[in-house]
């Protein structure tokens, strides 16, 4: 997943203050009986411009919590306690929240944020730590070329590589039905950037031209302008780097002015469920397509019960990705625990996740060297108003993508 281009000479300077303060030796030992409580630590944006997918990662983690405490705890029959803290989605407030997991709530164990640009400097904190750094939602190839030892990023594929399945699909289709033409609004983010930009590269060796590109900033909050230019672009397909809010800016501005291009894919906002058909409108979802880790109907180990538990403590009739995005990286830390039989060495616990293959409510996920993983991601699309798996087509939910963008059609 969560994401804004990042400049970090001043979150670098405080996180090398806080390595300086911390020790380097990361995390509590794991001393006492079975009573004490195992610390699991977090900092997520549950306020700012990343609340919504903030928020779910918090319920994801509070899920696996729930259902790690109901069969008898982590290891060694002690309990997970966790503790989240606000980021308020700003960088400076991550370094300060890691810190103060580590050195004043002495948690045992930490989880990652959402979005690349909190992750790039709270994962320094856990590298200079030497703890382990799960994060489930932080594809930007950014993360993973700093050499750190430490990082995982539990989804299927770097946001560089995330719509790869999607763009063959696209250039497989025939010629009558292939679009001819896209426009790349994009949010100027780690994350969001990528994605647009490894979509494209796909698109344009298939003879699929670009008619526009636009980067936008975070704070961009009337989209009419770059909805008139995409028009005036006469572009028939849409490929939205995006993480919520803009995302249904753009298309409340693409549809007051009529804009329906043939196709259109958003990354991050299609993936929220219940909020984004509430926020578009339900018959506006109709055909949008995005890429995503996680379906409610797939029969991954543990799902079930994931998805079971999701609604029994949060209701709804959709369970967000990012919910599901966080509770497999937790699965992925429970993993190497049990794997390892222990909590107090964390190099070890770091190299066992690199090496191994670990089942998660997203599938089965493995890493390379760097912390990078290897699979590819699904292809979601909103059908008669509920979000389908429709690639690839063992994964699928629905019988065959629909190639088109129809709303106010047939999503209610």
């Amino acid at each position: 997943m969560r994401r804004r281009k990042v400049v970090l000479p001043a979150v670098m300077a405080v996180v090398a203050l806080v390595a300086a303060s911390c020790g380097g030796s990361g995390g509590s030992s794991s001393g006492g009986d079975n009573k004490t409580p195992i610390k699991v630590g977090a900092s997520l944006p549950l306020t700012g411009d990343f609340s919504e997918p903030g928020k779910a990662a918090k319920q994801g983690y509070q899920v696996w919590q729930s259902i790690v405490n109901e069969h008898g705890g982590l290891i060694d029959g002690r309990k997970v306690k966790m503790v989240i803290k606000d980021d308020a989605s700003n960088q400076n407030t991550i370094v300060a929240d890691y810190n103060a997991l580590i050195s004043k709530d002495k948690v045992n164990l930490l989880l990652g944020t959402f979005s690349s640009l909190l992750n790039l400097p709270a994962s320094s904190v856990a590298e200079r730590n030497r703890m382990l750094y799960v994060e489930p939602a932080g594809g930007s190839p950014e993360m993973f070329s700093r050499g750190f030892k430490y990082l995982f990023f539990a989804q299927q594929a770097t946001a560089d590589h995330q719509g790869d399945v999607f763009a063959d699909w696209v250039k497989s289709l025939p010629a009558n039905e292939r679009p001819k033409s896209v426009a790349y609004p994009t949010l100027d983010d780690p994350f969001a950037q990528p994605t647009s930009q490894g979509i494209e590269k796909v698109l344009n060796a298939a003879g699929i031209k670009t008619a526009y590109r636009k980067t936008y900033t975070i704070d961009q909050k009337n989209f009419d302008s770059i909805a008139n230019a995409m028009k005036a672009s006469g572009a028939d397909m849409v490929v939205h780097g995006a993480t919520f809010e803009d995302g249904v800016g753009l298309i409340r501005a693409m549809l007051k002015i009529g804009y329906t291009p043939k196709m259109l894919y958003q990354t991050t906002a299609p993936s929220l469920g219940d909020q984004y058909a509430k926020a578009i409108g339900k018959e506006n979802t109709e055909g949008v397509f995005y890429a995503v880790s996680h379906s409610a109907k797939a029969k991954t180990p543990g799902n079930e019960q994931f998805v079971a538990k999701y609604r029994q403590m949060f209701g709804g009739t959709e369970v967000p990705e990012d919910a599901a995005d966080a509770y497999a990286a937790a699965q992925v830390l429970q993993a190497a625990v049990k794997a390892v039989g222990g909590i107090d060495d964390q190099a070890k616990l770091a190299d066992w996740v690199r090496n191994h293959k670990v089942d998660t409510v997203l599938g089965p996920l493995n890493w390379d060297d760097k912390g990078r993983p290897q699979g590819k991601f699904l292809v979601g699309q909103w059908l008669k108003g509920v979000p389908e798996i429709v690639l690839p087509k063992e994964a699928a939910t629905a019988p065959a993508p629909e190639p088109r963008w129809s709303p106010g059609g047939s999503g209610t």
